[in-house]
This record gives C-alpha cells, structure tokens and sequence, in this order.
C-alpha cells in the first residue's frame, strides 16, 4: 500500500487516539474503510507464511472472532461467529493440536508495528491468569505482587512493543514452577517441549526480551522491566551479554556504588539507592512528558535526577557502569520509584519518558488486551496457549492500530472471503 497504517489511523482518529475496547461502535465511512485496511494489512502480514490456504483461512476467522466474539474468547465462542459446532472442532484442532509455529509470526507481529507504530521501547510486563482447575499447563498456586494477593493460575511475561500512542504485546513466556517442571506426566500430557526448563520468574521475563531480540530484523529498543524481585544483577548481566539495553525498576534498598567522583559519596563503598538519591537531591529537576493515559495528550512535571552508579562486584571484577534514576511525587519524601540503566549516555528526561510506556502498557492492556482475550485460553496444551496468545495478540494490534473496532466485521467480513 502507499499509505502506511499509521497514516491512515492518524487521517481518521486523530494524531494520538486513544485505545478503544473491543466491540464499540463507530461511525461508519471512513473509520470502517481504516478497520478494514488494518485488518487486511495485518492478516497479510502475518498469515502469508502458512504453506496452506486452510490454514490461512482458519487463522483470519479466529481472528475475526477474537475481534467480534462477545464475552470470554474461548474458542466455543469464537467459532459461534463464524459457523457454530463444526467450525469449532476445526478451530480447536487449528490451535491446540496443528503443528504450525507460533514464533514466526510474533515475529511478523514485531516487524509490522516497526513499519506502523514506532515503538520506542520493549516493556516486559507479568500477566497473572486465573484458573479455576488443576490441569491448564502451569498452573499453580502463586503470589501477585501487584496486588498483594494469592492466587490460584498461570504466570505469563509479555514483550510489549510501547510508544506513547498504543502498545502491543508480541511475544510470550510462560513460566513454569518447578511442581511442572519436574513432573513428567504432567509435562507429557500437557505436550510441554523439553527445551523448557526450571527458571526463576525474573529469568523467565529475562528471556522473553532475548527471545524477541533474536528475531532478524527487528530493531532493538530498550527494554523496560521490573527486576525488584531480586537476581536483578543476572538479570542485568545476560541483556547487556546480548547487547539489549536496559531500563530495570530496582528496590530502593539495592546496593550500589557512586560512580562519579566528583559527587559526595564517591569512594564510600556500597550504599542503598534510596541513600544516593536522598544524598543528592540537590541535584534534582523538573522533568517534563507527555501523558497519554488519561485519554488526552496531558503535559505532566515530575521531580528526578539521574547519578553515575555501579554494581559492587565481587572478587574485584570491574564494576559495570549503569546510572540511577529516581523520580520524586513529594519532594519532602524519598523517591518513588527508582530505576538503572545502562543507557548511561542518555539525558535524565529521555530515561524518564521511557520509564511513563510502563503505564501504556496498563491501560491498553486493561482496556483493550482483555477483550482480546489475553487471559481466555481454556485448554491445556502448552502450544494452545502459546498459539492463542499470538492470535489475541494480532487481535490486540488490530483494534489499537484502527483506533477501535466496527460493526462492520460483525457481517461476515471474514468469514465469507476467502484466504488470500
């Protein structure tokens, strides 16, 4: 085409539109002929590697029902939309039981968005699933940080591609505690591929980015992480190894290292971020970025500072350099949140803004990757999940990227073409 997606979703909703949930309608006319654009760009894009025109056909109407399907999208009710109990059986097949490889086309997925949405930065973001059952591949008993609770599920890492205008999830890890990985008949039954091994959850999210980072291709942007769950030096180390650079939330109490000598505290040994920072709050400053979450391009001013830092090593290795950044809500209390870097070369406000795509990241995902069906896979097989989570993730671009869905769809679009 000769006018990217981009462009058309800018000469229909807007510079910066805000995400839609799935299944609002809008006007019909222009914002229909952009869905429909998007739709076919993005099946082109991602479904052109199956060697077989069934399966091709298959894809775009799982997609189509992930997009039109009302409540959880399981794939009873997908297939509901698209032609009842026979083309369930065939979707089901399609996903829990083919043999086509999923990786190809979040690869697909990725370079897509870097022709049409300019991701600035890869945030890796925990996905908690609750289940009721014990059988869904994975699940467990397990603690949800975010809120405080315990929870009976799975534990997912997405790769989100984030700009301040949408985000988009593009590839997946699900982490497996040990009670699976060491139980074989659970493995087997669940068809879970040998190479998947006992990992912590901070190396879990850790290979989700160096998954991505070995797609060809695709740019690497920094990846936004949170690594206040400890082994934050490991985490560190094997994405500088890989040469993807880094921005981690840390705890305020992680030990580090003044690294400019000609600050206060150079040559004191380890001490906590919260100490550094507090240290040198004088050299705080207004930081300025652009809220988008709100709905509406909002100005907002944060306090920060950023100071040359280093991991202590151990047995006199070199210390690696990173900086610490710290963004103050109340000037007359510690800082907030605190992060490191290894983008040490970056001003104080690029750091900050690309800390902000964190909160991106929650919006679309709370407004529009749950329509989607992220967390609605309801079968047991590694692959079906895997296989379902990359479709819902082309059904989350495709609603972000047209600014919403129509009621267009909702007539057979899909269902009733053929797979090109």
């Amino acid at each position: 085409m000769s006018t990217s997606v981009a462009t058309k979703r800018r000469a229909v909703t807007g510079a910066v539109s805000p995400a839609v949930p799935l299944g609002v309608v809008r006007s019909s006319g222009g914002a229909a002929d952009s869905h429909e654009d998007v739709y076919a760009e993005l099946c082109a894009a991602l479904f052109s590697g199956f060697p077989r025109r069934d399966q091709r056909l298959k894809a775009e109407q799982y997609l189509h029902g992930l997009l039109t399907a009302q409540g959880r999208k399981s794939i009873r009710n997908i297939a509901a939309q698209i032609g009842g109990p026979a083309a369930e059986q065939s979707l089901h097949h399609f996903v829990s039981s083919s043999t086509w490889d999923w990786q190809p086309m979040r690869a697909s997925l990725a370079r897509y968005l870097e022709r049409n949405g300019c991701p600035q930065a890869w945030v890796v973001r925990p996905m908690p699933i609750p289940k009721a059952g014990e059988h869904s591949v994975g699940v467990d008993r397990r603690f949800d940080p975010e809120r405080g609770q315990v929870f009976h599920g799975q534990q997912a890492f997405g790769v989100w591609f984030a700009s301040d205008e949408l985000s988009v999830p593009v590839n997946w890890r699900l982490f497996l505690p040990d009670p699976w990985v060491n139980d074989r008949t659970r493995r087997d039954r669940a068809e879970v591929p040998q190479e998947a091994g006992e990992e912590t959850l901070e190396e879990c999210a850790v290979a989700a980015a160096l998954d991505t980072a070995r797609w060809s291709d695709v740019t690497r942007k920094p990846v936004l992480l949170d690594i206040r769950g400890g082994a934050g030096r490991a985490a560190l180390t094997r994405l500088a190894g890989a040469g993807v650079p880094v921005v981690a939330r840390i705890n305020p109490g992680s030990r580090l290292a003044i690294a400019d000598r000609s600050l206060p505290g150079f040559g004191a040994g380890p001490l906590s971020a919260v100490q550094i920072l507090e240290s040198l709050k004088g050299l705080r400053r207004p930081v300025s970025w652009v809220d988008t979450v709100a709905g509406a391009r909002t100005s907002r001013t944060s306090l920060a500072t950023a100071v040359r830092v280093a991991l202590p090593a151990p047995g006199g290795e070199r210390m690696r350099p990173l900086v610490l950044l710290g963004e103050w809500d109340d000037p007359r209390r510690a800082p907030a949140r605190v992060w490191i870097s290894d983008l040490t070369g970056s001003p104080v406000g690029s750091l900050l803004r690309i800390t902000k795509l964190a909160r991106r990241v929650e919006r679309d995902f709370a407004e529009v990757g749950e329509g989607a069906g992220l967390r609605d896979f309801v079968g047991r097989s590694f692959r079906g999940w895997h296989r379902h989570i990359t479709l819902a993730s082309a059904a989350h671009a495709a609603t972000v990227m047209a600014g919403g869905w129509d009621a267009a769809y909702e007539t057979g679009y899909v269902s009733g073409r053929s797979a090109s």
